[in-house]
């Protein structure tokens, strides 16, 4: 057994290596979903104040069109307080706001990852009225 001496100790350093990157996936990993889903409330937040700046012409003529550029600039400003950059586009009366982050590693850094990107994007539309019966 001679020509195996040593083995045993390459195998246990790879699989200490391979056990700390599936480690690094779990913490890092879990971290970037969160970073994604707090992505989305932001995205979801923003879209619905942008929805909510309706045009004060329109209001006075009795229609109900939101104001594309009240809007982006109500999404901006949210997007700015909340220390994340994204876009925002308005079509008729929906808002579509997607946002954009970035998720730094804490143990994939090691292995050379250093940060994840991150993503959420959500759309609002103006309703007004009555749009559904009570059950």
């Amino acid at each position: 057994m001679k020509g195996e001496r040593g083995s045993m100790t390459a195998f246990l350093a790879f699989l200490g290596v391979a056990l700390f990157v599936l480690v690094g996936l779990v913490v890092d990993g879990g971290r970037a979903l969160a970073a994604r889903r707090q992505a989305m409330d932001i995205a979801e937040q923003a879209a619905r104040i942008g929805a909510d700046q309706l045009s004060v012409d329109a209001l006075r003529q009795g229609s109900f069109i939101i104001d594309p550029v009240a809007a982006t600039n109500a999404v901006d400003a949210d997007l700015l307080s909340s220390g994340v950059t994204g876009t925002v586009s308005v079509s008729g009366d929906s808002v579509t706001v997607a946002v954009h982050s970035v998720c730094t590693t804490t143990i994939l850094e090691i292995v050379g990852v250093q940060s994840i990107a991150v993503s959420g994007t959500a759309v609002a539309t103006d309703v007004h009225g009555v749009t559904r019966e009570d059950a």
